[in-house]
This record gives C-alpha cells, sequence and structure tokens, in this order.
C-alpha cells in the first residue's frame, strides 16, 4: 500500500515539472491574492482597537451629527486608499516604498519611507498600550500591563514575520470571528437607542466638521497595509474593488457602533464614558434573558480584532524597513523593533495622556498616510512616470 502512495505521489509530481503551463497555472493561482481576500486584510485591519472610544471621539466633535461625521472619516479614508490603488496599478509589482523613488527621487523618498516606518511603530506602540490599558481595567485587574503588552507583542511578531500569503490567510481566518458577533452584538443594542438621542442629525457643532471627521480618519490606518496588497494581486485593477467593499463593510460596521452608542446613552453622556462601546455591550441583553453578559463576549471578539489591526500595522513596518534595507530577514528586524515598541508603549503617564497622544500622532500621520500618496500620484501624473509590467516570483509571496 505504502509503495503504490509513493509512485503515485512520483506521477503527479513529473506530471506538474513536465507540464510547464500547468505548473505555471497552478502556481499562480497559488502565489495572487484575490479580490475577497484583500478586501478580508482591509476589514479586520481596519476594525481594531479604536472602535471602544469611537462613539466618544465622534460625539466630542459633533454631538447628536457624530454618524455623520464618522461617515466623513470614511470617505477621507476610502479615498486615501483608492490612491493607493491607482498608484499600485500604474506600477504594477511595486508598494509605495519602491515606487515613490521613481516619482520623487532616492533621498526624498528614503526620508518618506523613514517617516513612514517611525511613524507606524508609534501607532502600533500606542495601540498596544490602549490595548493593556483596557484589559487590566476590564478584565484582568491584578495582572500588570506590562505583561499584558508583552504577550500581545510577541503574537503579533509572530503573524508579521509572514509571507504576504500567510499573512492574509490569517486575517481571513479570524474575520468571521469578528464580523459575525460584532454586528450581532451593535445590532442588537440598537433595541435600546432613542431616536430623539440622534436629532438633529446634523448636530450642534457644525464647525468641527472636518476636525472629527480626520479624528475617525485616524482610526483606519492600519488599512494602509493595501499598499503591500496592491502589488501581490493576480489583477491589481480589481483592487479599488476590494477597498470600496472592505471599507464598505468595516465603515457599516463603525457607523452602526455610533448610531447605537448615541442612541442609547445620548451625546452628552458619551463625554463621559472613556469606553462607550464597552459599556454599550455591558448594557445590552439578548431578549428574553437567554444572555445577560454581552461584554464578556465582545471582549472576546474586540481581541480578536486588536490582534489583527496590530499585526497590520506592524507588518508595514516591518516590510518598509526591508525594503529599506534590502534585507529579505523580517526575522531579525521584528526583534530589533520590539523593545523600541515595548517602550514607546509606556511612555504615557496615563490613559488621558495616551490618547493625547493617539490624537496627535494620528492626525500627524494623516500627513503621510494621506497628504503622501497625493503628492506621488500629481508627480507621477505631471512627469508621466510609469512601472513596468513584470510577473511577480512566487517565492516573494508564499
Amino acid at each position: 500500500m505504502t509503495l503504490e502512495l509513493e509512485r503515485a505521489t512520483s506521477r503527479q509530481v513529473n506530471l506538474f515539472f513536465n507540464h510547464p503551463s500547468k505548473g505555471s497555472e497552478v502556481m499562480q493561482g497559488l502565489g495572487h491574492l484575490s479580490t475577497r481576500q484583500v478586501s478580508s486584510v482591509i476589514i479586520s485591519s481596519t476594525i481594531g482597537v479604536g472602535i471602544l472610544a469611537l462613539p466618544r471621539l465622534a460625539s466630542q466633535q459633533a454631538n447628536t451629527g457624530a454618524p455623520l461625521v464618522t461617515f466623513l472619516g470614511i470617505v477621507i479614508v476610502l479615498f486615501s486608499l483608492l490612491l493607493l490603488a491607482l498608484l499600485g496599478i500604474r506600477f504594477p509589482g511595486e508598494n509605495i516604498f519602491e515606487y515613490g523613488q521613481r516619482i520623487v527621487g532616492r533621498p526624498i523618498a528614503y526620508l518618506f519611507n523613514m517617516l513612514l516606518i517611525l511613524f507606524f511603530i508609534a501607532l502600533t506602540a500606542l495601540a498596544l498600550r490602549e490595548f493593556g490599558e483596557i484589559i487590566t481595567s476590564a478584565v484582568l485587574r491584578r495582572t500588570p500591563i506590562e505583561i499584558t503588552i508583552i504577550l500581545m507583542m510577541l503574537l503579533v511578531a509572530q503573524v508579521a514575520r509572514q509571507k504576504i500569503m500567510k499573512f492574509t490567510y490569517i486575517h481571513m481566518f479570524y474575520l468571521p470571528l469578528i464580523l459575525i458577533p460584532g454586528l450581532t452584538i451593535v445590532l442588537v443594542s440598537l433595541q435600546n437607542a432613542e431616536l430623539l438621542n440622534l436629532q438633529p442629525i446634523i448636530g450642534n457643532i457644525p464647525a468641527q466638521y472636518s476636525r472629527g471627521a480626520l479624528t475617525i480618519a485616524t482610526l483606519f490606518q492600519p488599512a494602509f497595509v493595501v499598499t503591500l496588497l496592491v502589488p501581490q494581486m493576480k489583477t491589481p485593477s480589481k483592487s479599488m474593488l476590494s477597498i470600496v467593499g472592505g471599507i464598505t463593510i468595516s465603515g457599516l460596521l463603525y457607523i452602526l457602533i455610533v448610531v447605537a452608542a448615541v442612541g442609547v446613552f445620548g451625546p452628552r453622556e458619551l463625554d463621559h464614558l472613556i469606553w462607550p462601546t464597552l459599556e454599550l455591550a455591558r448594557a445590552t441583553t439578548i431578549p428574553g434573558d437567554t444572555l445577560e453578559r454581552l461584554d464578556a463576549i465582545f471582549i472576546i471578539v474586540w481581541v480578536v480584532s486588536v490582534f489583527t489591526s496590530l499585526a497590520a500595522s506592524f507588518y508595514i513596518c516591518l516590510q518598509g524597513t526591508r525594503k529599506l534595507m534590502g534585507t529579505s530577514d523580517q526575522r531579525l528586524i521584528s526583534h530589533f523593533f520590539f523593545p523600541f515598541v515595548f517602550i514607546l508603549a509606556m511612555i504615557p503617564r496615563s490613559v488621558f495622556s495616551m490618547y493625547t497622544h493617539v490624537e496627535m500622532i494620528g492626525k500627524l500621520g494623516l500627513f503621510l498616510t494621506l497628504g503622501y500618496p497625493i503628492l506621488l500620484w500629481i508627480l507621477a501624473l505631471v512627469r508621466k512616470v510609469r512601472g513596468e509590467q513584470h510577473e511577480l516570483p512566487v517565492s516573494q509571496v508564499l
């Protein structure tokens, strides 16, 4: 029986290598990302640690107009990601760390690449600190925050070391565990909402719409990972469809969370809640008292979403550094960044200081994640710079 199995396996291997066209077709199917896979990564990257403070951040800027401000923030993010998709289509097989050198020259591109890497290191560190603060306050009250941060960082580092295909599969695996329970809890919580709390729809502080929209846009910045995904797609022209689909789904969840929180608590009460989404889950029960502690399920879902979001941010750091240094050893880079991320995570002295840092660094980061792609796109059009069409090596993906 074993001998027959070995012979059958040998025949399959010989068939594969003796038919180059078939073998190439199989390998292309294995080595390129699909539209659905890219959408999955975008969704799981954007639903992260910030959803707990999301309703408060939106309400502080626009009062009852929080859902509208959230929508405007989503539009800004969508515009930024579509620019990255257009650049990826114009420069096949290259990401922003590579085609930036073609457009603005190596010295300027090197500076912007360094700033992008530093920004996403800081973003990863602050997200880790926010995760640690929430876990030690809501669940593991006797556990030192340092232990919580280190454990999550170890998990994130393991995922960020993987090739792009394995990285994508991990996001796809966890996506249903994030979306299905998350949407269920939010939709159930809407039964306690009061329509009066959502009026007027345009809010009472229209002058701060732009500021509020930019604040919401900062929560989507891990979606910048799309610049690494587009070059790996079999048909990069479909990347725009992936982005629109991914942002629509994650954006819908964001808007529903804000609507539910404002409808249940009202804008005045939200200003006094640090993590209103968690309080929303605590105040929600399944009809008939089937399940009274939805916050326990929500915390589990939230931890998974934080894990995938942090993995995307840290992955951008590693890939950017790899392109900058011209090396392929992601493990060494991961070990190098680990202590710096931990030190940065521990800098804020309190949760309030942490959110001050988050808002400041997030808005500064928009000049890179939004302003830099706009600059590259304009210069690429003016200078008529284009990339060369070439086949993507499968070893780079798998």
